[in-house]
C-alpha cells in the first residue's frame, strides 16, 4: 500500500473511523460497464456524453451558492477539450465582461444518468490557491426539492491551499454544511498534481462507499429515516469542474500567478 494512504484525516464527519485498517478494496468485481468515455478522440468533448452548466449560476444561485468567481463557458477548447487521451478541464486567468477568470462544469445529465452502481474517475488535479476541483453528483430530477433536500454527492473536492488533502462529502437535508452537519471524509496524498488518481464511489440502496486509488476511506449508510437522510435512492448525473474562489476555496485569497491550471482526466467509468 502506498503509505501516503496510512494518512487519514476524517473532517466534520459523523462517523468512526480508523485510519490504515479502515481502507477495503472495492468489491465491484461483478457489476458490468454500463458508460464511459475513454477520451480517445481530439477536440470539443463528445456531445453525446457531455453537456455544460454555463454563467455564473444567476439568477437563482449567482456564484454558484458558494461566491465562486469564475465564469463557466461552454463548447470552448480553451476550457474543455480532449487532447492526448485525456479530458482537459482548464481555469484560465482572463477578462470576460465582469468576470475575471474562466473555466467549465461538464455534466452527463440527461446524457448519463443513474440510481446506484460505481463511479470511476481517474484524474490529475489543479495546483494553486484559490483552486477548486471536483468530481460530484448531484440528482436529475429533484424530486425531494431543492438544493440539499435531494441531496449532493461530492466524489472528489479538493481545495488548493490543502495541497495535500482530498475530501468525499454528502450532503441531505438533514446533513449538509449549512447546518455544520454534512458527513465528510478526508484521505491525504502528496501526488494528486503530479499524477493519475482514482476518485470513486460504490453506490447501492443501502450505502455509498468512497474510495480513492481502489482503497475505501467513508462509508455512508442508509438509516431509513426517510428521504430527509437519504435522498439517494432516484438518479443523478456526475459533474467535473474547476472553480476558482469561493467560500472554500478563495478562503485565502487566490494567487493569481498559478493560471492557468488544468484537471486532466483520464476516463469516466460507470458499472451498475
Amino acid at each position: 500500500m502506498n503509505k501516503s494512504l496510512l494518512n487519514i484525516v476524517i473532517l466534520l464527519g459523523l462517523g468512526i473511523f480508523t485510519a490504515g485498517c479502515a481502507l477495503n478494496k472495492s468489491k465491484s468485481a461483478k457489476m458490468q460497464l454500463v458508460w464511459s468515455d475513454e477520451f480517445n478522440y481530439s477536440g470539443l468533448p463528445d456531445t453525446t456524453k457531455w453537456g455544460y452548466d454555463i454563467g455564473d449560476g444567476c439568477p437563482n444561485v449567482c456564484g454558484w451558492g458558494n461566491n465562486e468567481l469564475q465564469l463557466y463557458s461552454g463548447h470552448r477548447l480553451e476550457n474543455a477539450r480532449v487532447k492526448d487521451g485525456h479530458l482537459i478541464i482548464e481555469a484560465r486567468k482572463e477578462t470576460k465582461g465582469k468576470f475575471a477568470y474562466t473555466s467549465a462544469r461538464m455534466v452527463t445529465k440527461r446524457k448519463g444518468d443513474w440510481k446506484y452502481g460505481k463511479i470511476d474517475v481517474r484524474a490529475k488535479l489543479p495546483k494553486g490557491r484559490g483552486i477548486w476541483p471536483a468530481i460530484w453528483m448531484l440528482p436529475s430530477d429533484w424530486a425531494y426539492g431543492g438544493w440539499p433536500a435531494s441531496g449532493e454527492i461530492d466524489i472528489m473536492e479538493h481545495v488548493g491551499y490543502l495541497p495535500d488533502s482530498l475530501y468525499g462529502s454528502v450532503h441531505t437535508k438533514l446533513f449538509n454544511h449549512i447546518q455544520g452537519t454534512q458527513v465528510t471524509g478526508g484521505i491525504m496524498s502528496k501526488t494528486t498534481s503530479t499524477d493519475f488518481h482514482n476518485y470513486g464511489i460504490e453506490w447501492d440502496a443501502e450505502k455509498i462507499d468512497f474510495y480513492y486509488d481502489d482503497y475505501k476511506y467513508l462509508t455512508f449508510n442508509n438509516k431509513h429515516q426517510g428521504s430527509e437522510a437519504w435522498p439517494f435512492d432516484r438518479t443523478f448525473h456526475l459533474i467535473l469542474n474547476i472553480a476558482v474562489g469561493g467560500n472554500w476555496g478563495g478562503k485565502m485569497g487566490v494567487d493569481n500567478t498559478i493560471f492557468p491550471q488544468e484537471m486532466q482526466v483520464d476516463y469516466v467509468r460507470i458499472y451498475q
